[in-house]
């Protein structure tokens, strides 16, 4: 059954009680599957069921004492500006009780404390004034927080108390008690006891009354503040998309608001400039720092037909943008809205603290009762009695009960999307801890997914030179992976290709052309058996190298072979550490792939896997899950997205990896904008660390109320005279909320540690970089480079000088504008400095 989500904002909730209560209100509705309230952001989503009539959510918020209205229905306040907000509102509201409450609480305990008072406030005779002045000066700290009462009184009505109740009833209780002995001053003044006036005047508590608001306001205002800090992922990721850009329109450069950008606009960006939407990239060439969005840290270049995504800056370079997505569409947006779904959405742990909340006010009631009702019934009196009561009541704030999972949950999300982790929910957050089995897909995920040269032997009286230029000059016309890997190595060689004419493809074989005026073919074995010619001496490698995993194409004319290549699909340099990573977490590593058995052998072998599960069918993954899972396995899988839709949506954490700016996989639960596989060992560490936090914090919060309560209700007191001061309750419950959120904040710091000490990558069939021969003595020559201004531009240089062929290592010093280049053969200066130079960084041969 399709589900339809709506979104609202609700006013006056102040603790877990608060969401138990409207949670049930509103899952009471016909028509309503799910309900999830987040206290920390004052937030509900409401799944529907689409065919049934629309319920009346308002109305049963409001009847079970809250305020609500639906986003989009009205001002929807930013998840950045509704803490900062209430943190204003209430440090005024301090401020204003502090004022009111220093001075009533010296005149309170003045005269036990020895401290000089006005004479006109000492002894029985002044009572009264006493009396009244203490209550004046309560009363605009109860008027300033009258929140507490208006909002505790109404839920407490409404059958379901909350933390303003406990606030309400108990500082109201010490008021109200002590604007009765006002009362009793007066009488006993005007009746001549003052030993009955003096007894009424110490026990006056409107000092506690008005310290246990002016403290609990305190608590929230801290409370408040830390919230705040909660959303400052999202603040930064909101704030990396620029105010203006440059775009161009009826053939006129113009600046405008980054709002007003239309679809198919042609965007302007320069050197410095953030790109404001989503595009292709139409003229231009640039380096673009990503890291904002996929968390790779050196700059990527960028030319023509290539995908531009918002909140990328160009570090150096000009580009020409057509724009493709705007608004909600672009990447930036899309992620901030994932980190939203996922914090409003609740963790099945939270499910443990909503349901002790549902009941813990209405008992936290009998227990104050109860102590009240014991104390007066042993004999100690009205005052003792309720003193206790009011310290029951105050000490027993169910408020670190709700923030402790949405906090953690806050904060975890909003850390792991400047991670380039992005959890489409609480649950998939929850349940990515405790994983058992991770399995992989292999094209572009654990591989590079872009077949590679690995290998060029040419037949006596050839050089590589020569058969390189014949296989590229053939395959250029093809738009097969495998032949765009040999014109690619053509090229990284400065080799030209040359003229084809009667370009043919065989379909199964290979192809054939005319170069020079002579018939050349390549292509496989069936190829060679299709001309009558036979391997010869490149029977054996052939073989070698289909048994590595390696694709042989052969190059021959019409009368023999002349070369052999070898081609593979890379093993990415990470996936070594990624295996052992995950291993070191107490994960088992699985292989599942549709490619043939041999390749998915070698994989296995180079990678060190457990299990494979080799020419598997897309629509067949799904099945290999369910028999995972019904191993009694908790199951990750973790492929492109595409074909491995059904396994994804099977697994129970179904993880996209190198989606980039595809980050909204519908059918993912996790989504790595990077094509890092070590990302998954680092998830799985974020999601530990957060439920870890988590557990600390569901921990403080219920040992803070188990040993607090009986604390205050004087369960120590006939023995050790221990008595909880309601003003100190009062403190300790305030404190208690800012724990939690101060515990979850040290989320903002985690720093995964993978692949550290971990043996570098070995895979089996390293790329062909170039021609290399044996005993060859390496040359260094050392660049004066100019320009570079950053750690991203020595990284540029350093990426352009490594690509080239010949080079074995290159090495940037960005302090000394320099850079050491190791070579493995002479290669000529201009050839080192042109490319670096073209990148926007002059360069020339040091000495």
């Amino acid at each position: 059954m399709a589900l339809i989500k709506e979104n609202y904002n609700l006013t006056g909730l102040s603790c877990a009680a608060c969401v138990a209560r409207v949670e049930k209100a509103v899952s009471r509705l016909p028509g309503v599957a799910a309900v999830s309230v987040n206290l920390l952001k004052n937030s509900m989503v409401v799944s529907l069921a689409d065919n049934s009539p629309p319920p009346a959510i308002l109305e049963a918020v409001q009847a079970a004492g809250y305020g609500a209205t639906q986003v989009g229905a009205g001002p929807t306040p930013s998840p950045v500006a509704g803490p900062l907000d209430e943190a204003r509102r209430l440090k005024r509201r301090f401020l204003i009780s502090l004022i009111f409450t220093a001075p009533l609480f010296y005149l309170a305990m003045g005269d036990m404390a020895g401290w000089p008072t006005p004479a006109f406030f000492q002894g029985s005779a002044n009572a009264l004034i006493l009396a009244l002045t203490q209550f004046l000066l309560a009363l605009p700290t109860a008027l300033v927080n009258q929140r507490y009462f208006t909002n505790g009184l109404k839920t407490l009505w409404a059958g379901a108390p909350n933390m303003d109740s406990l606030i309400a009833v108990g500082s109201g209780a010490a008021l109200v008690y002590s604007l009765v002995n006002t009362y009793v001053i007066g009488y006993a003044l005007g009746h001549g006891d003052p030993h009955l006036a003096h007894q009424a005047m110490m026990s006056l508590y409107f000092e506690s009354g008005a310290l246990i608001l002016t403290l609990v306001t305190l608590g929230k205002f801290f409370e408040a503040r830390a919230k705040r800090k909660t959303t400052e992922a999202v603040s930064a990721l909101l704030a990396l998309a620029p105010k203006t850009a440059t775009v161009v329109r009826a053939g006129q450069e113009m600046t405008i608001p980054a709002e007003e950008i239309a679809l198919d606009d042609l965007l302007i960006v320069k050197a410095g400039e953030t790109i404001a939407v989503d595009g292709v990239v139409e003229s231009g060439q640039a380096a673009v720092d990503e890291s904002n969005i996929t968390g790779e840290s050196l700059p990527v270049d960028k030319d023509k037909g290539q995908r531009a995504i918002c909140a990328t800056v160009l570090r150096s370079g000009y580009l020409q943008i057509r724009v493709t997505r705007v608004g909600a569409e672009t990447t930036l947006a899309q992620i901030v809205r994932l980190v939203d779904e996922a914090t409003s959405s609740k963790a099945p742990i939270a499910r443990l603290a909503d349901k002790i909340s549902g009941i813990f006010v209405p008992v936290v009631f009998l227990i104050a009762l109860g102590s009240g009702l014991a104390w007066l019934a042993l004999g100690y009196g009205a005052p003792l009695a309720l003193s206790m009561v009011i310290s029951v009541l105050v000490i027993s704030c169910p408020c670190a009960l709700g923030l402790a999972t949405p906090t953690a949950i806050m904060v975890g999300a909003g850390r792991g999307a400047l991670m380039g982790i992005l959890f489409k929910s609480a649950e998939a957050l929850e349940l990515t801890h405790s994983l058992s089995l991770a399995v992989f897909d292999k094209t572009g995920t654990l591989t590079t997914g872009r077949p590679a040269v690995t290998g060029l032997r040419p037949a006596p009286g050839l050089d590589e030179a020569q058969a390189l230029t014949l296989l590229a000059s053939l395959e250029k016309n093809s738009e097969h992976p495998l032949g765009q890997a040999v014109v690619r190595l053509a090229q990284d060689r400065g080799l030209a290709c040359l003229e084809v004419e009667n370009f043919q493809q065989l379909p199964g074989a290979g192809l054939s052309g005319s170069l020079l005026g002579k018939k050349y073919f390549a292509g496989n074995q069936r190829l060679l058996t299709s001309l009558g010619l036979g391997p010869g001496d490149f029977q054996a490698q052939a073989e070698t190298a289909a048994s590595q995993g390696a694709t042989p194409i052969f190059l021959a004319d019409e009368s023999r072979v002349l070369a052999l290549i070898e081609l593979a699909d890379q093993i990415k340099p990470s996936s070594p550490q990624a295996v052992q990573e995950l291993r070191r977490l107490g994960l088992e590593v699985v292989l599942l792939t549709g490619d043939n058995a041999r390749t998915a052998a070698v994989v296995q072998k180079s990678l060190g896997l457990s299990r494979v599960f080799a020419e598997v069918l897309p629509g067949e993954k799904e099945a290999i899950i369910r028999q995972l899972q019904a191993e009694g396995q908790r199951c990750a899988m973790v492929g492109d997205g595409v074909n491995d839709a059904p396994a994804l949506a099977r697994a129970d954490v179904g993880v996209a990896i190198g989606a980039g700016a595809d980050i909204a996989m519908e059918t993912a639960d996790v989504v790595l904008t990077r094509s890092d596989p070590l990302d998954v060992a680092r998830a799985i560490l974020l999601s530990r660390a957060v439920m870890r936090n988590i557990r600390q914090n569901l921990f403080w919060a219920f040992f803070y109320n188990i040993v607090g309560i009986p604390i205050a209700a004087g369960a120590f007191y006939v023995a050790w005279s221990l008595k909880l001061n309601p003003m100190i309750a009062a403190l300790a419950m305030s404190l208690s909320s800012v724990s939690v959120v101060t515990n979850a904040l040290r989320l903002r710091f985690f720093s995964p540690k993978v692949g550290s000490g971990l043996p570098a990558p070995t895979p089996t069939t390293p790329p062909l970089q170039g021609p290399q021969t044996q005993g060859e003595t390496a040359m260094i020559k050392k660049l004066k480079i100019e320009g570079m201004s950053c750690q991203h531009c020595s990284g540029r240089v350093e990426k352009i000088l490594q690509g080239l062929p010949g080079v074995e290592k290159a090495v940037v010093d960005l302090a000394a504008g320099t850079a050491e280049v190791h070579l493995k053969n002479e290669l000529a200066d201009q050839a080192l400095t042109q490319p670096v130079t073209e990148a926007g960084y002059p360069a020339q041969i040091a000495g």
